[in-house]
């Protein structure tokens, strides 16, 4: 009998979802953050030293120099300015959407310290002898731009103008913002074109007031920004860029659109996959997998993250990964209405059966992404966040969202009997009378034999790995400058580009090198690195140099030394962590041999992504790191659902007493769940190519990176993990003269969300 009140309520909360998804959908994207890489922007990690020679620095200079640095940032008017602190001596910023990045770097790294000395260098007045915040940019009686300062005591300046008159005919009172002692020299830089100095009027009386006026070669501007920069305050330390990195608004745009049009290709995908394969269930989770997108920028949105590019693709990711558990449930949910249940005890059971394997599957995954978020930095933060809050909405969005409508609709009864709205055929459904267990089902696969030519593999695995470690050997990595350190310069053009013709422009202005590579679909992309990281004058020279040449802001990267072995060793921190606690948590949820094989398939995994972008000459840089540690967590996965199916495939048996036994049933395990793994793999595989193919041109080596590591996961998983289990085990049961099977009592389970 059908529950018409199942079915309405299964429509009414369709309609809710939509009402409230479609109309708040763009006021959400519109709260979005973009990152540097997005929008534009610069990001500058400072090293902070000392002023003077004798000067400790504690945690409240560092404090009171990261809330100087706020303040200049109000000067420029940007608006979610990032300030971070790092390691107690290091301040972090970032400055998205900033259209002068060069001056906004000045104002940032300028000393601001204000002086007053004669034609000799002797300081006559320095910024303690002004009142605080009453810097004003203005304009003198010829309508000139100036700054007006105002003196604490105007008979100090009564002196010092006094004495300065008596200097006949070097009185002049010359104005310094960050002299140098021992560097700077008034009668040195008067001689340039442009002295470092800010202004030097002549003195001819003596000067009883406490207004000051500082005139020069000022635009409005520049009096705003430098009266902005004295109110703020001197800072208290000395700043040293030892990171940088800079992207033009054009890229950034561009980096945008193409990546955002990438993904919704490959989730659209999905989307057709799910629905064409599964039916009525594979259309429930493409309404779920639209809310999970919607959850994850609502959430995104209210932690105010920034969303950068590999957030982006972190964001895609996540659909395929939220896809698994659909998938894993539905294949359960086919297993047991092959047996011959009804519908309803299908659904129930296969919901409950396949909670454990999405449960350890996602915590594994989460694992890796808190792991990345800690020793990840700015942009790689950005993905790993991402990550984790894909990990924790899909678990919501596909574990109780999908059961909770599909629930709705197979207790209404309206599903009775309909195999094929699940996507199986009458043939394929046995009758509950013959007996059938689920583990008894034929398979598609069942002619293949994995466990007798598993040496086989072992021989290919360990053949391509050799060969993988002698061309990495003799060809090293490519490594990218945030490993090497150096200087890495990205020029767009509007047309297609010659590496002779940009090696000789780069020549021209200064800055040659041999190391130039042409990239872009239609080759109008030029990456030049050096192996200097670049000064702050530097970067700008060049900026501007590149800018008026190709008409396009270029994307300027600087890390020094120091900073590319701190990343060096946290990746290597971030690698060891993830695959310990993966190991731990695997034993105690399986046991140790279980954990032990899963761990030699992923070093497996990560060492032939290393040895494939060795030979392939791509770039490896702090985002590979992010791609190796996903695809840890991704394959861990698959492991996992075949280990589960191999813990429930021994449960049955009490007693196996050699190791054909043994072969049967791990042989049974990878067939029943092959055709699961190769349809997870697939909805992601969706995305990733998308990625590659019509991403971002800096996202690209990204999704090289997951590509390889998804096949080599899903190699790794059926024919070297599962594999080497067997090799174990069989040890132990020839050591014994048998292995007795305990059947575990399952510590979790799951029931249908009920309505």
């Amino acid at each position: 009998m059908k529950n018409r009140g199942r079915i309405v309520a299964f429509l009414l909360l369709i309609i809710i979802l939509a009402s409230t998804i479609i109309p708040t959908t763009n006021p959400i994207l519109k709260d979005v953050k973009l990152g540097l890489d997005l929008q534009g922007g610069f990001e500058v990690l400072y090293q902070v030293k000392p002023l003077k020679d004798g000067q400790k620095i504690t945690e409240s200079t560092v404090a009171d120099t990261a809330r100087a640095l706020t303040n200049r940032i109000d000067v420029l008017g940007v608006s979610e300015p990032s300030i971070q602190i790092e390691s107690n001596n290091r301040i972090r910023v970032q400055l998205a959407g900033v259209e002068d990045q060069e001056s906004a770097r000045e104002l940032l790294s300028t000393q601001a310290n204000l002086s007053f000395r004669d034609a000799d260098d002797n300081l006559m007045l320095d910024g303690k002898d002004l009142k605080e915040g009453k810097a004003k940019a203005n304009f003198d009686e010829n309508n000139n731009p100036v700054v007006t300062l105002e003196m604490k005591d105007p008979n100090k300046f009564g002196d010092v103008t006094s004495q300065i008159v008596q200097k006949k005919p070097d009185n002049m009172l010359v104005i310094w913002l960050d002299f140098k002692e021992g560097e700077n020299s008034f009668k040195e830089e008067a001689m340039k074109p442009e002295p470092a100095f800010i202004s030097a009027p002549y003195v001819s009386k003596t000067i009883n007031s406490s207004n000051v006026e500082i005139s020069g070669n000022f635009s409005v501007e520049e009096t705003k920004d430098l009266a902005g920069i004295l109110n703020a305050g001197a800072l208290p330390v000395d700043l040293e860029e030892i990171y940088s990195t800079s992207v033009g608004a054009q890229f950034g745009e561009q980096a945008l659109d193409k990546t955002v049009f990438a993904g919704i290709i490959g989730v659209s995908l999905i989307f057709i996959f799910m629905a064409l394969y599964y039916r009525l269930p594979g259309v429930i989770a493409v309404v779920t997998l639209s809310v999970y997108i919607y959850l994850i920028l609502l959430v995104f949105t209210k932690i105010n993250g920034v969303l950068t590019l590999p957030g982006i693709a972190a964001l895609m990711l996540g659909v395929g990964m939220a896809v698994d558990a659909n998938i894993i449930t539905y294949e359960r949910i086919k297993e047991e209405l092959r047996v011959g249940k009804s519908v309803k005890s299908s659904f129930a059971a296969g919901a409950k059966s396949s909670f454990t394997a999405i449960l350890d599957a996602n915590v594994t995954t989460l694992l890796a992404a808190v792991v990345l978020f800690i020793f990840g930095t700015s942009s790689v933060k950005g993905f790993a966040t991402m990550l984790i809050i894909s990990i924790l909405v899909s678990f919501l969005t596909a574990v109780w969202g999908s059961r909770l409508l599909l629930g709705l609709l197979v207790h209404s009864g309206s599903l009775d009997g309909k195999v094929g709205w699940f996507g199986l055929s009458k043939k394929a459904v046995h009758s509950a009378d013959e007996g059938y267990e689920t583990l008894d089902l034929t398979t598609k696969f069942d002619r293949l034999d994995f466990v007798s030519v598993r040496k086989r593999f072992y021989t290919i695995s360990i053949v391509l790995l050799i060969v993988g470690a002698i061309m990495l050997g003799v060809f090293k990595l490519n490594l990218g400058i945030d490993f090497s350190g150096g200087t890495r310069v990205e020029v767009l053009a509007e047309q297609t580009l010659d590496e002779t013709a940009v090696t000789k422009q780069l020549e021209d202005i200064g800055h040659p090198t041999s190391d130039v590579v042409i990239s872009g679909d239609t080759k109008n992309i030029a990456v030049a690195r050096y192996k200097e990281d670049f000064t702050q004058e530097e970067v700008n020279s060049i900026k501007r140099e590149l800018q008026a040449v190709y008409g396009a802001e270029p994307n300027v990267s600087t890390v020094s030394s120091t900073v590319g072995k701190e990343l060096v060793r946290n990746a290597i921190y971030a690698l060891a962590i993830a695959a310990l606690g993966i190991i731990i948590y695997v034993a105690l949820r399986f046991e140790w041999r279980m954990g032990l094989a899963a761990i030699i398939g992923l070093l497996h995994d990560a060492f032939f992504m290393i040895a494939v972008f060795s030979i392939l000459r791509l770039e490896v840089d702090i985002t590979f790191i992010a791609a190796v540690l996903t695809i840890i967590g991704y394959s861990i996965n698959d492991t996992i659902v075949t280990f589960d199916r191999i813990r429930e495939n021994l449960n049955r048996s009490k007693h196996i007493d050699n190791a054909d036994e043994l072969a049967l049933i791990v042989n049974k395990s990878l067939r029943q769940t092959l055709g699961r793994s190769v349809n997870t793999v697939l909805t992601v595989i969706f995305v990733v190519v998308a990625l590659m193919m019509l991403g971002a041109e800096s996202i690209k080596p990204f999704s090289i990176a997951l590509l390889i590591g998804l096949l080599a996961g899903t190699y790794s998983s059926i024919l070297i993990s599962a594999q080497l289990w067997f090799d174990m085990k069989k040890k132990q049961i020839t050591k014994s003269g048998g292995l007795k099977v305990e059947k575990e009592k399952k510590q979790w389970g799951s029931d249908e969300p009920v309505v």
